[in-house]
């Protein structure tokens, strides 16, 4: 930091000093500023000279700087005092030889001038030069008023920005004041009495405005159960198998069998997972090749090959898993990860199970065409089927396809409410969309609803979905769902274009 010193200011008039010092001072970050220093420490030349260089450099950049630090220079402080930035060179001779060099010729086009207009203010309010008609009164007044209306929109603009970001502060403020006074009421009453609270409509309400994150995982775990009985030892087991079969795998390059696991089994377990890992939240980094987190999610993907081999690893799962992973403790995240992969519906998307799945369709469209019937017709009328969008969002439990904290609060739902969230979810993304889908053919829509906008907000979303209504006739999800599959037995298919294989 360039400090000011009292002698620096000596041989300068009392007038100039306040703005020398001024310059030196609003200009300490500058980079010209550093020259300047090291002109004062040139072998202890101290004498008035260097003032002046001071001043040349606080001349060349008030040129530059904004009109809140210095608008124009006073009429004492003019060019004819201070010497142009091409004759600094002749003051350093002046100063050691003590010879005058002569003044350099003033230009004729400046004569008249007093100062030099430095702002757009002083371009605008002020007469032109000598050697230029002058403004007329008229022009004058125009200009004049053309700089206060600009001024004027740029306050309006500036008031309406700061108005904006109080509104954004204050609502955040809000909601992190409504995430600590939930966080206390979670641990302090429900969380002891879980069974007893977790049905009930307070609980419900308040888990429907998304779980603070500090509970959140506790809640997952409880949620999701742990019906195949998983614990941290077992765990351990099959992650240390899983680090027997790579390490056979890297030392063998034989077609045969390894431990009765074939070449397929081999390309699932390592390098469809280490491809999926290093593509797995690509913008956080903490999954990538040496992050923190990189190697966790490896060994929850391999040690569930090992207890599954007959659902293996399948495209998707390194998303479920890379939740819960940031949610859980590694033996937990496996635990809640091999329960909700078992549930009916993700076992029927992961084991890619053709009849179930396609009820799973059929049910979707029956409350598509209850909540949506304009849009519903409309990709009928193109032939799109729910397969095309919803086969990735139920695959990824849609982490993939929304903002992570807005699919954290998905995840909140599903887990209070079940599969028939999910299926909720995807209609009410095509609800919050619906305008837009409307004005598209088939392959626009396709592509916008592989990759929704990242700007799509909880607050709208949860609004749409909020508004859809899974009953259909008095039936809800789930007696529609065994209607359709009772249907589908006795060989009555429905006219849904997903149920035509």
């Amino acid at each position: 930091m360039f400090i000011l010193k009292g002698e620096m200011l000596k041989g300068i008039p009392c007038c100039h000093r306040a703005y020398t010092a001024g310059f030196i001072m609003e200009l300490r970050g500058n980079k010209l500023m550093s020259s300047t220093q090291e002109t004062f420490s040139q072998k202890g030349q101290k004498n008035s000279n260097q003032l002046y260089i001071v001043l040349l450099a606080g001349n060349y950049l008030v040129k530059s700087l904004p009109e809140r630090i210095f608008r124009k220079l006073p009429k004492s402080f003019s060019r004819c005092e201070i010497p142009a930035c091409g004759h600094l060179n002749q003051l350093e001779y002046e100063a050691r030889t003590g010879r005058a060099c002569k003044p350099p010729p003033q230009s004729s086009r400046r004569k008249n001038f007093e100062f030099e207009p430095l702002s757009t203010t002083a371009l605008i309010l002020e007469d032109r030069p000598s050697n230029l008609p002058a403004k007329s009164v008229e022009e004058a007044l125009r200009h004049r008023q053309e700089y206060d209306e600009m001024v004027a929109e740029a306050k309006k603009r500036e008031i309406k920005e700061a108005h904006k970001r109080k509104k954004i502060m204050k609502e955040r403020f809000k909601q992190e004041e409504s995430i600590a006074s939930a966080m206390v009421i979670w641990i302090n009453e429900i969380l002891p009495n879980w069974e007893v609270m977790r049905s009930t409509r307070r609980v419900r309400e308040l888990w429907w405005q998304g779980l603070p994150p500090s509970v959140r995982g506790k809640v997952w775990s409880l949620a999701v159960g742990n019906e195949l009985n998983i614990t941290p030892e077992l765990y351990e087991i099959f992650l240390s198998r899983a680090k027997e079969r790579w390490k056979s795998f890297s030392e063998t390059s034989s077609e045969n069998d390894v431990e009765g696991v074939s070449v397929a089994d081999r390309e699932a377990s390592l390098e469809l997972i280490k491809l999926d890992i290093s593509r797995t939240f690509p913008s956080l980094y903490i999954f990538q090749k040496g992050g923190p987190y990189h190697d966790v999610l490896h060994s929850i993907l391999g040690a569930y090959t090992c207890y599954r081999p007959d659902v293996g690893y399948v495209q998707g799962m390194s998303f479920i898993a890379a939740v819960l992973i940031l949610n859980l403790e590694e033996a937990d995240a496996f635990i809640a990860f091999a329960n909700l992969l078992n549930k009916p519906c993700q076992l029927a998307f992961f084991r890619v199970d053709h009849s179930m799945m396609l009820k799973y369709f059929a049910t979707f469209e029956v409350f598509f065409e209850e909540n949506l019937s304009k849009l519903f017709l409309h990709f009928k009328s193109y032939s799109l089927t729910p397969d095309i969008y919803l086969i990735d969002w139920i695959f990824t439990l849609y982490s993939k396809s929304l903002p992570l904290d807005l699919a954290c609060r998905v995840w909140d739902v599903f887990c209070r409410d079940g599969e028939e969230f999910l299926f909720r979810t995807g209609l009410g993304i095509l609800r919050l969309y619906e305008d837009i889908l409307l004005q598209m053919d088939f392959i626009h829509i396709a592509q916008f609803l592989t990759k929704l906008p990242e700007d799509i907000t909880s607050e709208k979303l949860f609004s749409c979905i909020a508004a859809i209504q899974m009953q259909n006739s008095t039936k809800k999800w789930t007696q529609v769902f065994a209607s359709v599959m009772k249907d589908i037995k006795e060989g009555d298919k429905n006219n849904s274009p997903a149920l035509k294989s």
